[in-house]
């Protein structure tokens, strides 16, 4: 028979709760697209890597908010055109991915070249067409900071005026694919909170 082990705060900190909080938040305001890379080990490098094989992503991005909060920028990439997408900043007036970082709302789409809500920016600047992608945004303390995405891309060509695909498309993205990045993002932000909490109380854990 299991039993269910409680914890229960300890008063002895109660006075250093208010100091935690705000020398917490002073850190995390330092968070820049430029230094994101450097929270991340290999524990939150794992993850972001399996989750984007698991779905059968061809390419995988996290999206951080720009300190102007202007911009979404790709500060952790994979995939063939990695050293080409860091740095990448996408408005936030436009796009699925800014859209899912406004609305804190998943997204999974296929057929995504020919959804209204679409951005081609990233795609001209790769020449690739992306087919489809699903984004999920992410925390650091209790605000949303920025998105991880993946995508499936495909070549297309020109019939009539439209784009149509240039060979077999690939399997696009399911719901399940969906809740597979969720559940990715979930634990990305508890490992970033994790981070940076032993961080502010000197605990250097392995």
């Amino acid at each position: 028979m299991s039993t269910r082990l409680n914890f229960l705060p300890d008063e002895r900190f109660a006075p250093l709760r208010t100091s935690l909080k705000e020398r917490l938040q002073k850190m995390t305001d330092l968070i820049t697209p430029e230094n994101f890379p450097s929270l991340l080990d290999f524990r939150s490098g794992s993850l972001l890597h399996d989750v984007f094989a698991a779905v059968r992503a061809d390419e995988g991005s996290v999206w951080i908010l720009d300190q102007a909060k202007e911009h979404l920028v790709v500060s952790y990439a994979s995939g063939p055109h990695a050293a080409d997408i860091m740095g990448f900043k996408q408005p936030l007036s436009a796009g699925i991915v800014s859209t899912s970082f406004i609305s804190e709302q998943g997204f999974a789409e296929n057929d995504v070249y020919l959804h209204e809500l679409h951005s081609g920016l990233l795609d001209e600047k790769l020449r690739v067409t992306t087919y489809a992608m699903i984004v999920a945004p992410f925390y650091i303390l209790d605000a949303c900071r920025g998105v991880i995405s993946c995508v499936q891309l495909i070549n297309v060509r020109n019939q009539d005026g439209r784009s149509i695909p240039a060979a077999e498309t690939p399997g696009g993205f399911s719901m399940g694919n969906l809740d597979a990045v969720k559940r990715a993002a979930l634990v990305l932000t508890d490992l970033l909170n994790y981070r940076l909490l032993r961080t502010a109380i000197g605990w250097e854990a392995n």
